[in-house]
């Protein structure tokens, strides 16, 4: 007998996260630890507080709800992100969120007896305004106090002072990683945030793989002068280097492979008066393709031309790389847990891959991991147009809610194959 989500439960909450942080023009701006982000915080702990779970919090801002199950007991985890890119959409991780806790509480209303808990979790920064997919990577791999202090947001905050502000110490983020919390399965629902389902008319997409992603801080030095009298043949303009570089980016890409993106969505210039010559440039590089090598690769070429572009033009570089999040395939038995599930529900259904980085990949370092898309109209996200027809928001909760509660029922300790095996 196959479980349904409270739609109209699943609804309100979807609307009352998408209030937080809202502006008038409709887009939605959560950025990790903001004030906006610390509303909805409190918004998801009191949903936790109501449904009668038991809510920790690492020292890195990482939420896990359950029914108080022993933290050492594998759990079947589920989740997402609530922080959210600077005018952002409503559905962007929120819809993983809400349906995993959604699924955390269907199945203690069902009283079912579980053979594993069942846990849902909210990473921190997803979007990277410390650090691409920051709470996950936190979990699968950790970060030195060297790497914590040196991380600075959008608005040229530092993360250790956000912490300190969020109460949180430095030295307790430390010790973050999950092995202290284990991971038995990890599958996390999301939008699609490209074209393809809806193209198609098609209800869930079971992920294959997810894209590997660098980003990368470029700082060209140069020299402060006026405007209007420093002759352009002896300025040392570091903006003019920063343009070659930029300029470069889709040829670096084509270059590489047909899959490879390169993108620069964030350029400051100092000290940042219209009358004189920068002395500094920084920009933010997010490259992405689904081969290992070709992510390598596109490091590589960038940070050359960021070197031949600064001789060029007389002015310094610094090349500020953050670690590359490995592409990932994502596990064959949970995707075929998840494949089953929506079959069972009569949803149609297609395999397809990830140009959008997930905390599913780092998870997936840890525990077998699978995620279930549903369409994004228009294929629009990271804008205040991103939009999922309610209908396609049901479906994808329910193969979700059915896809964990086989995984947590499941008396063996292995996870479920395709009945054909």
């Amino acid at each position: 007998m196959s479980l349904t989500v409270n739609a109209a439960r699943l609804k309100e909450d979807l609307q009352t996260l998408g209030g937080i942080g809202r502006s008038p023009g409709g887009g939605i701006t959560r950025t990790s630890f903001s004030a906006a982000d610390a509303d909805a915080r409190s918004w998801y702990a009191a949903r936790c507080r109501d449904a009668g779970l038991s809510l920790r919090v690492d020292a890195l801002g990482n939420m896990l709800a359950d029914d108080g199950s022993d933290p050492s007991v594998p759990a079947v985890w589920s989740g997402s992100h609530i922080d959210t890119v600077p005018d952002g959409g409503a559905f962007d991780g929120a819809v993983g969120v809400v349906a995993a806790l959604e699924a955390v509480r269907r199945l203690a209303e069902e009283g079912l007896a579980l053979q594993r808990p069942l846990r849902a979790a909210v990473f921190a920064d997803e979007e990277g305004n410390y650090s691409p997919l920051f709470g996950s990577s936190a979990l699968a791999r950790g970060y030195g106090r060297d790497r914590l202090a040196s991380m600075v947001g959008r608005d040229g905050d530092r993360l250790i002072d956000a912490m300190s502000t969020a109460g949180w110490d430095v030295d307790s983020a430390l010790d973050v990683a999950v092995h202290r919390d284990p991971v038995f399965a990890f599958v996390e629902l999301h939008i699609e945030q490209g074209p393809k389902l809806e193209a198609m008319g098609t209800e869930i997409g079971v992920v294959t793989s997810i894209i590997g992603l660098g980003e990368a801080v470029v700082e060209f030095h140069g020299r402060a002068d006026h405007a209007g009298t420093m002759p352009m043949t002896e300025r040392h303009d570091p903006l003019r280097a920063a343009a070659d570089l930029i300029a470069a980016l889709a040829s670096i890409a084509a270059s590489t492979s047909d899959a490879a993106v390169v993108t620069c969505g964030r350029l400051e210039t100092r000290p940042g008066g219209a009358n004189v010559v920068p002395s500094l440039v920084r920009l933010t590089l997010d490259f992405r393709d689904p081969d290992a090598a070709n992510v390598a690769a596109l490091a590589v070429r960038l940070e050359q031309h960021a070197n031949e572009a600064a001789r060029t033009h007389g002015v310094g570089v610094t090349w500020l790389p953050d670690p590359v999040i490995p592409p990932m395939q994502l596990d064959e038995r949970v995707r075929s847990t998840i494949s089953r599930t929506a079959a069972e529900l009569g949803r149609s259904m297609t395999a397809i891959p990830s140009g959008a980085g997930h905390d599913s990949q780092n998870i997936a370092q840890l525990a077998p991991a699978g995620m279930i898309f549903i369409p994004s109209r228009g294929g629009r996200s990271h804008c205040p147009e991103e939009d999922t027809d309610w209908p396609d928001v049901i479906n994808g909760a329910n193969v979700l809610l059915n896809t964990l509660a086989e995984l947590a029922t499941r008396p063996s300790a292995e996870l479920i194959t395709d009945q054909s095996d």
